[in-house]
């Protein structure tokens, strides 16, 4: 197939990614199920695909496909289609890229199932806001949606540094600047440390991934900013363990009292597969209240699940409170809930008697 057809192919059947592997047939990935479609692809293919996507996005393919190693990220428009990601590797000595489809426009929250609760953190003034979870949860779609809020809500500056762009956002009553990494700057940190010094209101980095990245993010958060990033991890007590083990054991306190300064809360997601063949995103939700701020100062981070179901009534949810209740409403099956869940026994007994 020509680059063109694929892409259209992939917009049009509603497929989160696309792989280019040599030893298997074009792979669309559509639900969280794996679609091959055509003749296996050969080394030729792939590189014939992959030489094919460098010209789309009007980038010299050279410099990458001669090293002996290739890991290169970047993003391309095509019109009247949508906007992908893509990754370029090399395995088993050939070339490969793995494609995320991004379609035009920004989401619309209420299609995709974020609640209010999620939203709502769009209104805070400063601090810093975490969206966390597996790669393809769908933390970029839920920060759009956030970003989308605070642009028609109010008026700032709103600076996003993503490797690399996804979704575009327009100048509304904001002005946004959107940042990507290796094009229009270096490092997250670089990105970020220039910000401080650009009027932000509203800081969106794209990812905290060690521990000089998130330093530098604190620094912000406390200087009166707004600041949107995400992690890997699943989970709030799982998060806050995440940041503070990143430092060395004599700064660890220092980290967490600076933590429970600046936090206003974490959002952590998963997608899973729905008993109709699709999927949704399970949420757990919390915010800082005065208790958790004393848990995270106090290193008490394994008593955070059981705030967050005592904040019940202020929005919080437990990311097992969350797939219990998708499994009640028929949206997921028990055996789902137990997979995914965070603490089987508990869940187990959550779902006693459920199918």
């Amino acid at each position: 197939m020509e680059l063109t057809e694929i892409l259209r192919i992939a917009v049009d059947e509603g497929a989160s990614d696309v792989f280019v592997v040599a030893g298997l047939p074009l792979t669309f990935k559509i639900n969280g199920h794996q679609d091959r479609r055509g003749a296996v692809l050969m080394p030729d293919d792939t590189e014939a695909v992959i030489r094919a996507l460098y010209q789309q996005a009007r980038r010299d393919p050279e410099p990458h496909l001669n090293s002996p190693s290739v890991d290169d990220d970047f993003s391309f428009s095509v019109h009247d289609l949508g906007r992908f990601r893509a990754n370029v590797l090399r395995q088993r000595g050939s070339l490969a890229a793995v494609l995320r489809v991004i379609r035009f426009g920004l989401p619309d929250p209420a299609a995709l199932g974020i609640p209010q609760q999620v939203l709502s953190f769009a209104r805070r003034r400063q601090g810093l806001v975490l969206v966390t979870g597996p790669a393809g949860s769908g933390k970029s779609t839920t920060l759009a949606c956030m970003i989308d809020a605070i642009n028609r809500e109010r008026e700032g500056h709103i600076i996003t540094m993503e490797d690399p762009i996804e979704f575009i956002h327009h100048h509304n009553r904001c002005i946004v600047t959107q940042r990507e990494i290796g094009t229009d700057t270096r490092t997250y940190v670089q990105a970020l440390r220039g910000a401080l010094r650009e009027s932000p209101d509203v800081i969106l980095l794209g990812e905290m991934r060690d521990d000089e990245t998130m330093e530098v993010a604190m620094q912000a958060a406390e200087t009166g900013q707004l600041l949107f990033s995400t992690l890997h991890t699943t989970g709030a007590a799982n998060t806050m363990d995440r940041i503070i083990d990143a430092f060395p054991a004599a700064r660890q306190g220092q980290v967490r009292v600076q933590l429970a300064m600046i936090l206003q809360g974490v959002i952590s997601q998963q997608l899973v597969p729905t008993t109709d063949g699709g999927q949704t995103v399970a949420f757990e939700i919390m915010d800082s209240t005065p208790a958790i701020r004393t848990l995270i100062r106090e290193g008490r981070t394994h008593q955070i699940d059981a705030s967050i179901q005592a904040g019940a009534a202020q929005g919080m949810c437990t990311m097992d409170d969350s797939l219990a209740a998708l499994c009640r409403a028929g949206r997921i099956t028990k055996e789902t809930a137990l997979t995914y869940c965070l603490h089987l026994e508990t869940m187990q007994r959550k779902l006693a008697g459920a199918r």
